[in-house]
Formats: C-alpha cells, sequence, structure tokens
C-alpha cells in the first residue's frame, strides 16, 4: 500500500470548532400583478383607492360563472404542478463517491436533519490517527450536551512542530433543525444565549520529534487514573506515554502537568529505523501487552512486567518482508492476535508460539489488506477492509489450516470507489459496522438488515440511484481524506473520525 500521507496547509494553523450549520429555505417570490397594498416607509400600509369623489363599485364573485370559476380553478391547479416538476427535476440523490463531481461554484452541505450530533474541529496539522479516552462520566450517555476525551497526534509539514494533542471537548450540543416560525421568533440580538451553545475545547500538547501513524489508548486507560498511550512514529520508534496528568488537569482546576509527563514511560526501538502503522493493545491483559507491525513484517510484543517494560527480541514475521497493515487482538483469547498486510492475508497468530509463525494464513484480498477489526460482541467475527474499495466479514470458526486457501467472507461489499483506510465494529451493536475510505467518505452499514426486505424493494424500484445502493448502507457521511474512525464506547452511536478538514465528531439518527 502507497504511504497514507495526506497533504499539510502549512499557514491553517488554529484550533477551533465550527457548528454553523445553515440551513437551505426556499426563496420566496411575490407577484406585483397581485399586491394591492404598498408599504410606506414607515412599514404602515395605505388604501391606494381613498377617496371622497367616485366609489368604484366591483361585482361580486358569487355572480360568476361556475363554470368559468372551475376552469380558472383547473388553470391554477396546471401551474402549481408544473412549478412543482420544474423544481424536483433540480433535485437528485447526490452520492459523494459516485455521483458526478461537485463544479467551481458548488459546496457539498451536510444536510442537518439527519444528524443528532453534528460537530467540526480544527486541527493545527492534519491527523492521520486518533483514539478515544475511556471517562467515568458514565455510560449509556443519551443526553445533551455531551462531552468526550480523546487523542489525535499530527502529521506537520516541519517535523520538530508534531504534537500528540489530548483533547476535552464538553458542551456538544445537539444539532437543531429549525423552520421558518421559529427561526423568525428567535431573538438574534440575544447573544448571550447563541454563545451558551458553543462547543468548549480544551487541549493538552505532548511535543514529538516525528509524524505519528497510527495511535492507541489502552482499553483499561481511566481518566483518573493511568492513561496509557502507544504511538507509531515514521521514524521507527513506538512511544508509550501516560496521559494521565493531561487528562487530570481538565477536571483539576489550577493542576499543572509535569514536564515528566510530556516525556514517554517507555521507547520500543527493536523496529529500528522501519516505520509501521500497526499497532494494538491487549483488551484481556490489564497490565498492558502491545502489538507493533512494521513495513519490513517484523511483529514485535512488548509487555510491563512489574514497571518494566520488555520487548520479546524475537519478532513474529512470515520472512517475506510484507508490510503489516494492521493488528487486532483477540476479544476472547489472551493469546491470539489477527494480522493484515501488503501480501494480501489475514493471519492468526499465537504468541506462545516458540517459532514464532502464524497458525493460519488466509488469502483475503488480491491487494492490500490495509485495515482489520474484531468484533467486541461476536468473538469469532473479523472485518477487513483492502486498497480497492473492498471490505467483509469473515467467520473466524471456517478458519483452519486444511481450507485456508478456499474460506470466502460471510459477507463483502464493493461500493466504495477508494482504498478502505478504517473499519470498525460498533462496540455496542454486533451488527453495525463503519468503514471509512479515500473516496472521502465513512459508511455505516446494518449486516442485520435483509436484502428482500420489500420496503427496500420498493424505494429502489422507486428511485434510480438506489439500485446502485446495497439494502444493508445506513448512512454516509462526507469528509476530505477521511483516515481513521473510532466509536464512542460510552455514547451510543456517536463516531470520531478525521480527515484533511479536521477532526468530526457525529451521531445520526440511523444508529
Amino acid at each position: 500500500m502507497a504511504k497514507r500521507s495526506i497533504e499539510n496547509d502549512e499557514d491553517d494553523r488554529v484550533v477551533s470548532a465550527r457548528i454553523d450549520i445553515q440551513n437551505a429555505h426556499p426563496a420566496r417570490s411575490s407577484n406585483e400583478d397581485d399586491t394591492n397594498m404598498i408599504g410606506d416607509e414607515e412599514g404602515q400600509f395605505s388604501d391606494d383607492f381613498e377617496s371622497d369623489e367616485e366609489i368604484i363599485e366591483v361585482d361580486d364573485e358569487e355572480d360568476e360563472d361556475p363554470e368559468l370559476k372551475k376552469q380558472k380553478a383547473e388553470e391554477l391547479i396546471a401551474q402549481d404542478t408544473q412549478a412543482d416538476e420544474t423544481t424536483n427535476q433540480g433535485q437528485e440523490l447526490y452520492l459523494p463517491h459516485l455521483s458526478r463531481p461537485l463544479g467551481p461554484d458548488e459546496v457539498l452541505e451536510a444536510d442537518p436533519s439527519v444528524y443528532e450530533m453534528l460537530h467540526n474541529v480544527n486541527v493545527p496539522w492534519p491527523c492521520m490517527t486518533l483514539d478515544i479516552i475511556p471517562d467515568n462520566l458514565g455510560s449509556e450517555r443519551r443526553n445533551y450536551p455531551q462531552s468526550l476525551l480523546m487523542a489525535t497526534a499530527t502529521q506537520a509539514s516541519r517535523k520538530k512542530e508534531n504534537e500528540l494533542m489530548v483533547l476535552s471537548l464538553s458542551n456538544l450540543v445537539k444539532t437543531l433543525v429549525k423552520d421558518d416560525e421559529e427561526e423568525e421568533e428567535e431573538d438574534v440580538d440575544n447573544e448571550d444565549d447563541r454563545d451558551d451553545s458553543d462547543p468548549i475545547i480544551e487541549n493538552e500538547n505532548i511535543p514529538l520529534r516525528d509524524t505519528t501513524n497510527r495511535l492507541k489508548i489502552s482499553p483499561f486507560a481511566s481518566s483518573k487514573e493511568e492513561v496509557l498511550a502507544a504511538t507509531m512514529s515514521e521514524n521507527g520508534e513506538v512511544y508509550i506515554f501516560d496521559l494521565g496528568p493531561q487528562s487530570k488537569a481538565f477536571s483539576t482546576p489550577g493542576y499543572k502537568v509535569p514536564k515528566a509527563a510530556k516525556r514517554p514511560i517507555h521507547t520500543v526501538k527493536n523496529h529500528g529505523n522501519v516505520e509501521g502503522y500497526a499497532l494494538d493493545w491487549s483488551p484481556l491483559t490489564k497490565t498492558g501487552a502491545l502489538l507493533t507491525g512494521d513495513c519490513s513484517g517484523q511483529i514485535y510484543f512488548t509487555q510491563r512486567h512489574t514497571s518494566k517494560w520488555i520487548t520479546d527480541k524475537q519478532p513474529f514475521t512470515v520472512a517475506n518482508n510484507q508490510s503489516i497493515e494492521d493488528i487486532q487482538w483477540s476479544r476472547t483469547e489472551s493469546t491470539v492476535f489477527a494480522s493484515a498486510g501488503c501480501d494480501g492475508y489475514i493471519r492468526i497468530w499465537d504468541t506462545r508460539s516458540k517459532k514464532h509463525k502464524p497458525a493460519i494464513s488466509v488469502k483475503a484480498s488480491n491487494t492490500d489488506v490495509n485495515v482489520i477489526s474484531w468484533s467486541e460482541k461476536l468473538g469469532y467475527l473479523l472485518a477487513s477492509g483492502d486498497d480497492n474499495g473492498t471490505w467483509g466479514v469473515w467467520d473466524l470458526r471456517q478458519f483452519s489450516p486444511e481450507n485456508a486457501g478456499s474460506v470466502q467472507p460471510v459477507a463483502q461489499y464493493d461500493f466504495h470507489k477508494g482504498a478502505i483506510t478504517s473499519i470498525s465494529f460498533n462496540p455496542l451493536d454486533e451488527s453495525i459496522i463503519a468503514v471509512g475510505s479515500e473516496d472521502n467518505t465513512v459508511t455505516l452499514w446494518d449486516l442485520s438488515v435483509e436484502a428482500d426486505d420489500e420496503e427496500i424493494k420498493q424505494q429502489a424500484a422507486e428511485t434510480k440511484e438506489l439500485q446502485q445502493i446495497p439494502p444493508q448502507l445506513l448512512f454516509v457521511h462526507w469528509q476530505k481524506e477521511v483516515k481513521d474512525v473510532k466509536w464512542h464506547k460510552q455514547i451510543p452511536g456517536c463516531l470520531v473520525s478525521t480527515g484533511t478538514d479536521g477532526l468530526n465528531i457525529w451521531k445520526t439518527i440511523s444508529v
């Protein structure tokens, strides 16, 4: 796979939030020929026919021929129908990655009516990776405003300007869709009320010496205690940080992050100067177990023993020098993990293997397999996405050394028109999957939907564009050059995604 870099805009270095979603409403036209009341300069109306002299009498409409009235009514209905048809001809179902490209004067705007929440955050530099930090605000949070903690890392144009950023985003309000009457009644002069709805962004930054390719937060992180974070750097080093002090600074007024907390607590140097993208914390080993894979096909296992971190000297490898693109620990077996690589294979490994070789290798694609995701609800399901834009779901119960060459995914889709850059099972719903692609979209899918649903078949028959869309597709979110997508485990349906236009925090009405 080609290096997943994105272009930088050196002058755009402002951290801010944008929530100014503009609602488009049809313009109201007036016909001057039908107007018999004219407003004066003071806004009052005057009667142009007021006079002390001649009185003009108007025939009562009741004396008009009924047939003539019926004819006039039919003409008015015909005019309205023609106007509606003209308006509808200008509307189209726009699919960002399938429809025609936008013209020079066209802008793609999000429809606020399909988002429960949508916030855009500008960051100093583009970021290729992000992760959510667990907090102590509770689970199943559905009330607004929402708050979250997260971490991301930059791809600055100059290496010395790179940072690891810990962000606290609070007062994330629900997206409001207002009709014309509500807008007219709103007091636009009340600036205080409007400011109350603005999100609050706080950040604690750690300077880095290079671009970060991948960042992961330990699933055992606690915002009040230890927050282990691992980053894979472009220079080949893997840094382990404790972001606990940074997280504490957001909830403790006057607290100052110690200088020592801005340095890694351990550095994995076994990869030499070979960079990598594969990185994952074990969800079952509380003391800390980390796997890291590089572009030369080497996977190293790092564990914490008491207070000391130790990396095995012998890597896991198949000795083909093909890049390891992603790693995922099993959610049910503490010694089992899966890897995906540029050779098109998904491999299942066991850390207890003395030979450090895979137990099973399955050919998943004829091109690079960029990302994989192990279901947290159903431990036998693994999703993968490749460089051709195809993604699928595998049943690991079908994997065995005997049938490794013939096993097929239980579901597969080639909807996307760009490489898959991120894939993730919803941690709270085993049938929902989020997929990010280089075609500038994040799609949400519901694998529980049946293809022969009568309502879906009827909708597809009525709308030509829907015939190109699999019935399992729930939602399409547009974001420029999207690189990473994460579900928030404590806010049902909430996602955070990153691309060249910054961070998106969003929740649709579909999930």
